[in-house]
């Protein structure tokens, strides 16, 4: 017998950990299964612990992971051959015959070994969290229930590519302004370490007064100058300590929490985290999945530590009775127009409807602040070298237009 170590939610939506004794894994799922467990996650004891040996172990122990791109393709791929009516094991087989990855190749291999032992496909794809989401996982496992398959994973691309369209879109707007912020610094900084020294004895040898402008780019040059290591080590040491502080769960919370009220680019946030949550909201309850496992994997996939307590706040309502709307009306995350709609979905029986304008609002308005955000900040970085650059030039050359003023006036 072998210990396996497990977490799965009860009918309620609670999620339990433990660990039960099987042959193998397949008997184990089983054993569960008759409990009326939903298996998320199981891993062999002496797996793990090797694992948590560290070194190489881990490092080899570490399942495969599928980029987005490869992801949406493989699921459009699959769903047209199981509609087509092809086997599961034989469609995976096939697929990664074709992929033109190791990532996915692996991937289609450990799957394949999984049916073949038995298991289901959402189980097989849980060996490979990496690659395959609570969301993917639990989406697959409500096509093997409802018989719907084909049906499942055509949605499921369908969302994952218009979470990756959105994603592309912020990144395609963040590009340049990134791009031009690092320009600035680069040039800033070659202007002040590379350039302005240099005039310091040109200046000396003047032997007049200098512009106040000029003094401070020099005397801010020449600190530069000399303290670049402790300026280079004390940036990348403060990147560092934001970086963990942001890790923990206070900083997460902090920072998600600032990100949603800062200017300018906070409503782009929230905007984007309603989005997701409506999207992922409506494709689960639309796919047939349980409303309270529906609203643990939103939780889980919100992307902001504020919108999940909230959604995880609204969880326990539901589990004790009150419509989904409730709690969320109360919270200052969900605009009030987003409760009533989901308030008339619940009464109706269309909320994944409803969800879906919800999203396809959102992606709308995150498209247009974004456009509107990049045009903005176009002219302001303009604006920005413009005075520093120009501010550092300007000051090297004004006590040299002094001289020559001096020199060219009557004698």
């Amino acid at each position: 017998m072998t210990s396996f170590k497990y977490a799965a939610k009860k009918p309620t939506g609670q999620t339990v950990e433990g660990t039960i004794s099987a042959d193998d894994k397949n008997q184990a799922v089983a054993e569960l299964r008759k409990q009326n467990l939903v298996v998320l996650k199981l891993e062999q004891q002496a797996q793990k612990n090797a694992a948590k040996g560290g070194g190489f172990a881990a490092l080899f122990n570490r399942s495969p992971k599928v980029n987005s791109t490869e992801l949406v393709l493989f699921t459009r791929q699959l769903a047209t051959m199981v509609g087509a009516g092809l086997a599961l094991l034989e469609s995976i087989e096939v697929l990664g015959s074709q992929a033109e990855t190791p990532g996915l190749r692996q991937v289609c291999e450990r799957i394949s070994s999984e049916l073949r032992g038995g298991s289901d496909l959402s189980s097989a794809m849980e060996t490979c969290p990496r690659a395959f989401s609570p969301l993917y996982v639990s989406m697959v496992r409500a096509g093997e229930a409802s018989g719907q398959m084909d049906v499942i994973l055509e949605r499921l691309a369908d969302y994952l590519e218009s979470s990756q369209a959105l994603r592309r879109e912020i990144k395609a707007a963040m590009t340049y302004p990134v791009i031009s912020l690092v320009l600035v610094i680069g040039i800033t900084a070659f202007l002040m370490l590379g350039v302005v020294p240099t005039f310091r004895q040109v200046f000396d040898g003047l032997g007049t007064k200098l512009p106040a402008l000029t003094e401070f780019t020099l005397n801010t040059s020449a600190w530069l100058k000399s303290n670049w290591f402790y300026v280079v080590a004390a940036s990348v040491g403060s990147f560092f300590a934001v970086s963990v502080f942001k890790k923990t769960p206070r900083g997460e919370l902090l920072f998600d929490h600032f990100s949603l009220r800062a200017p300018i680019f906070g409503p782009i946030a929230r905007k984007i985290a309603l989005a997701r949550f409506s999207r992922t909201f409506a494709t689960l309850i639309r796919s047939g999945v349980p409303i309270m496992a529906t609203l643990e994997i939103v939780s889980e996939t919100a992307g902001n530590k504020v919108v999940s307590n909230t959604v995880d706040a609204a969880k326990e309502s539901v589990r004790n009775g009150q419509l989904l709307s409730d709690p969320l009306s109360q919270s200052k995350v969900f605009p009030a127009m987003v409760t009533r709609m989901i308030a008339i979905g619940e009464r109706t029986g269309a909320l994944e409807q409803l969800l879906e304008k919800i999203a396809e609002f959102y992606d709308a308005q995150v498209k247009a602040a974004i456009k509107s955000l990049t045009s903005l900040i176009e002219p302001l970085l303009i604006t920005f070298m413009g005075v520093i650059v120009g501010g550092v030039v300007l000051s090297v050359f004004l006590p040299i237009l002094d001289v020559v003023g001096k020199l060219s006036g009557p004698s």
